[in-house]
């Protein structure tokens, strides 16, 4: 019944914060805070049991964002996005870990080096839940490949932060850094890959050959495989996160049965794990602990989105040219602290790190700060900086799309002056055989056309045909420069 009433209050908060421009997921984890110790008084302090929905929410979220990610769209920004994923975050991690080994005494803690690394390792990744929720609840449309620089980023990230988080912990137990924790680095990341990968495979094929009698039992199916992939990566010691990552890449950008309907799944799946996770998270934490360390979070949390990410976006980004230095400006904002830092700081306590208490307060307090100041302003900072494009590509206006068993290409394309100056009636348009206008909104009216139908400036057309080589020859011959394609075509 708690649980419940806690999806209810949260869902029906939203909307007043969508209002507001409030990030849903920062709506998610004030709830959480409102109905634990301090606000309602429910008594949450189970640390293993976060830890573990933070676990299966994060897995969810990573399979979900690879599978809606285009390897045609990651494939410009795929060496900047590894080089953000791995050396950006070493670079954070070292430039904050430095800045609070420094200024911890001002605010009368006393932390070492390795624990100053350890607290700004967690804090070093972007976070892929809210990222993902950002730009994907916004439909925010970003110039110069910036949304799957972004998204790759968040999705491949997560691994080097927990690495260097588990090494740094293990070194503060141990005492020194071994060779085979140096060794376990390629390890996780060598078994996470081919796990990933291989898993991808072998679930697509099995989903293509398994003929289920209900379609709603493919998504649970691969849900299920989710889950199975994270577990038995973890247990062979390599990265279940960035395996899970890049089975969601493989699975979304391969050909299978019913791929529409376990999108779908997902994508709605996703919404309920984000809620869960953040809600657990919020309940985990007492407001009244925040209080003491807000001095810290604050100059941290203003070190990292002042300095510590946008130095170390404009070093990783420096070799590549081709973005534009508000696109670096743009990347160094959207460096999304959320879920992943406080699941990562749960480790500490899980460890019992020596101040591990004090450190989630503050990573919780940095959280909840980013998604303040940085969250509330992702569509702001792209119209200031102008990397926000007017016309985005994932907007549709029909909302048709191809089961991937139908082998044919679809696109809209609108109607412009420049079109209808060879005729204004559909018959005038020199279409190539098998290929065919089906439907055409006007406003928000919809209608099947005719070959003598009258056609106007503004109108969306609705255009299949047997190749995609035929579309694109239709479209140079009508004049047409923009169309949106179906994903799958």
């Amino acid at each position: 019944m708690i649980g419940s009433a806690m999806l209810i209050f949260s869902i029906m908060i939203v909307k007043a914060g969508f209002r507001f421009g409030i990030p849903s997921l920062l709506v998610f984890l004030a709830a959480g805070m409102f109905m634990g110790v301090d606000g309602l008084g429910i008594s949450f302090s189970n640390y293993s049991t976060a830890q573990f929905i933070g676990i299966m929410s994060l897995s969810i979220i990573l399979f979900s964002g690879g599978v809606d990610t285009s390897f045609s769209d990651i494939k410009p920004v795929l060496l900047p996005g590894v080089v953000l994923a791995t050396f950006g975050v070493m670079l954070t991690a070292a430039f904050t870990g430095v800045f609070i080994w420094i200024v911890a005494s001002w605010f009368g803690l006393s932390f070492t080096l390795p624990q100053s690394l350890l607290l700004a390792s967690v804090m070093s990744s972007t976070d892929s839940a809210s990222v993902f929720a950002l730009l994907r609840s916004k439909g925010l449309a970003l110039k110069e490949n910036l949304r799957p620089l972004l998204e790759l980023e968040s999705g491949s990230n997560d691994p080097m932060a927990f690495l260097l988080a588990m090494a740094t912990i293990a070194y503060i137990n141990v005492g020194e850094l071994s060779y085979e924790g140096i060794a376990n680095f390629g390890i996780q990341i060598a078994v996470g890959v081919l796990v990933g990968v291989v898993a991808a495979k072998i679930i697509v094929w099995v989903v293509n050959h398994i003929n289920l009698s209900n379609q709603s039992l493919y998504s649970v199916f691969i849900f299920a495989c989710v889950l199975f992939v994270y577990s038995v990566t973890d247990a062979l010691r390599g990265n279940g996160y960035l395996a899970v990552y890049l089975a969601g890449l493989v699975v979304g950008n391969s050909r299978m049965i019913h791929k529409r309907n376990i999108t779908r799944f997902f994508e709605d799946f996703t919404w309920l794990w984000q809620i869960v996770m953040f809600l657990t998270l919020g309940l985990l934490v007492n407001p009244k602990e925040l209080l003491p360390v807000a001095g810290m979070g604050l100059a941290v949390g203003a070190f990292m989105i002042i300095f510590g990410r946008p130095l170390s976006v404009i070093l990783c980004l420096a070799p590549f040219r081709k973005f534009s230095r508000n696109a670096v400006n743009y990347v160094s904002w959207v460096g999304l602290r959320g879920a992943v830092p406080i699941v990562f700081a749960t480790y500490l306590l899980t460890y019992e790190v020596e101040q591990a208490q004090t450190m989630f307060n503050i990573v919780f307090f940095i959280t909840i700060l980013s998604l303040v100041v940085q969250g509330m302003t992702v569509p702001a900072m792209a119209r200031i900086l102008g990397v926000d494009d007017k016309t985005p590509p994932d907007a549709t206006a029909f909302g048709v799309e191809l089961p991937e068993e139908i082998k044919s290409a679809m696109a809209e394309i609108e109607v412009t002056p420049e079109i209808l100056a060879a005729g204004d009636t559909l018959s005038s348009f020199k279409l190539p055989e098998h290929t065919l206008v089906m439907m055409v909104r006007r406003g928000t009216s919809f209608f099947i056309p005719k070959g003598g139908t009258k056609l106007a400036a503004g109108d969306k057309l609705l255009v299949i045909s047997d190749k995609d080589e035929d579309l694109k020859s239709a479209f140079e011959k009508m004049g047409v420069t923009q169309y949106m394609w179906d994903r799958r075509a």
